[in-house]
């Protein structure tokens, strides 16, 4: 007996349905970005490894997927490094290529090979999947889509201010409400680190106060001291574990905390920039709001830090995040390109969405009327009247076969196909048509006219 088939962890099929509601979500963001001046672009599913390796940090590169070599990969591999059963050295040997973890360095690597014919600043949008070998669970899976927005070639914070006001637009066209749109800056955490002495493990500094809202407060002083940071230096962080209030009133204990550092200061100036020129240009029904801990545990990011939430209630991680990455393109010798990007969780924003009910019933809306198959006579009249209304944009077909007409009927109603036409011989003599309307059971004789104008 065959074995039933299987799909790997973390992944899904998708039923008609489904794929309905992802690309209304995909076609409204899409919008919005073109609204915005955003170009599309698409880059390789899989990219060099050593495109990829590096860029995300250790906890990044554990998740990349590599991707075998072709052929007998393994008969060139030296006996000696073999013999060390040593992965990590290994997989260099064995695997030249990876599956992309996300579409921000892609697209840095786009730039840079196309430098040339780019012109700056570029502001492209880029929809398409991405894998992380990371453990499945709700609203986390290891192949998932990415809908990126980014901007290179251009170092103004009208650019930040420009992508919470997307942020806003894209959520207020899905009718989401109550979303929180929480930034930082990295500069910020810089200063923080060089404030309790750390600044040589800012990476292990904001890996762990990531952290904070997951593992609570005690957690993350216990990894902090286990990466070698001192006890001191994480008793001057005690305030930042308490720090609440409005965005104001939390800048402003900032400056105290970050009073003896540049670097902090730069990075409260351009965080009061952004807060107060979106309070000018006003939100519809996102809010901004201030996040310290928000380090995002990516190393790239050097100005702003973005992270979107879903509204209260709903038990569900971040659906959106990005920043600032002023040497990203640096990475593949392309210097002094400044960028700043976000991206939307396609498939977390499709769950938010479908717990709180907000598809409009027209996304998952099939065929709009079913022709009844009376035989080849009468299906060839059918077919004549379903091209026309196919002409004025309604969505018709014919049932295949000439079966009973009982049948035909319960094929309509399980595809919620709401109406239903019989056009048999005397339909055809009379040149009328017999519409039903499946949800009432009113039949009705029309002329084509009459007929489009019901299913209009």
């Amino acid at each position: 007996m065959a074995q039933k088939p299987s799909i790997p962890k973390g992944t899904r099929d998708f039923n008609p349905q489904e794929v309905a509601k992802r690309n209304y979500i995909v076609n409204t963001i899409k919008q919005q970005f073109e609204l915005f001046g955003f170009q599309p672009i698409e880059t390789p599913s899989f990219e060099n490894s050593e495109t990829l390796m590096g860029k995300y940090g250790d906890e990044g590169d554990r998740l990349i997927f590599k991707i075998l070599n072709s052929g007998d990969f393994l008969s060139k591999v030296d006996d000696a490094l073999y013999s060390q059963k040593d992965s990590n050295s290994l997989g260099s040997s064995i695997s030249e290529k990876a599956l992309r973890y996300d579409l921000t360095v892609p697209f840095a690597r786009y730039v840079v090979q196309h430098q040339n014919e780019i012109e700056f600043p570029f502001k492209r949008y880029q929809v398409q999947p991405v894998w992380r070998a990371d453990r499945p669970q709700k609203g986390r899976f290891r192949e998932f889509y990415q809908c990126d927005a980014d901007v290179v070639g251009s170092q103004s914070l009208w650019q930040e201010v420009e992508f919470v006001q997307l942020y806003d637009a894209v959520f207020t066209a899905l009718n989401l409400k109550g979303v929180t749109i929480k930034i930082n800056n990295r500069k910020i955490l810089s200063g923080i680190a060089e404030v309790i002495g750390a600044q040589d493990k800012l990476i292990d500094f904001t890996v762990a106060l990531d952290k904070l809202d997951k593992i609570g407060e005690e957690k993350v002083k216990e990894e902090m001291l286990g990466k070698g940071i001192e006890q001191t230096g994480i008793d001057k962080l005690q305030p930042l574990f308490s720090l609440s209030g409005s965005f104001e009133s939390q800048i402003e204990q900032l400056k105290l905390i970050l009073a003896d550092s540049n670097e902090g200061k730069k990075g409260i100036e351009e965080l009061e920039f952004i807060n107060n020129t979106i309070s000018e240009l006003q939100l519809k029904t996102a809010a901004l709001q201030l996040d310290v801990t928000l380090a995002r545990g990516l190393n790239y990011y050097t100005g702003a830090i973005f992270e979107v939430s879903a509204p209260k209630g709903v038990d569900m991680g971040s659906i959106g995040g990005g920043g600032r990455y002023d040497d990203l393109t640096g990475i593949f010798g392309l210097k002094d390109v400044s960028g700043v990007g976000i991206s939307f969780g396609l498939d977390r924003i499709y769950l938010v969405l479908e717990h709180l009910g907000l598809f409009p019933d027209t996304v998952t809306a099939t065929v709009k009327v079913l022709f009844i198959n009376f035989g080849e006579t009468e299906s060839l009249a059918a077919f004549k009247t379903i091209k026309q209304l196919r002409a004025h944009g309604i969505s018709a077909e014919l049932y295949p076969e000439n079966k009973k007409t009982s049948k035909q009927f319960n094929h309509a109603d399980k595809r919620q196909i709401p109406f239903v036409v019989l056009l048999g011989a005397s339909e055809i003599e009379s040149k009328t048509f017999t519409l039903k309307n499946m949800a009432t059971g009113n039949q009705e004789s029309l002329n084509f006219d009459g007929l489009l104008s019901a299913l209009k």
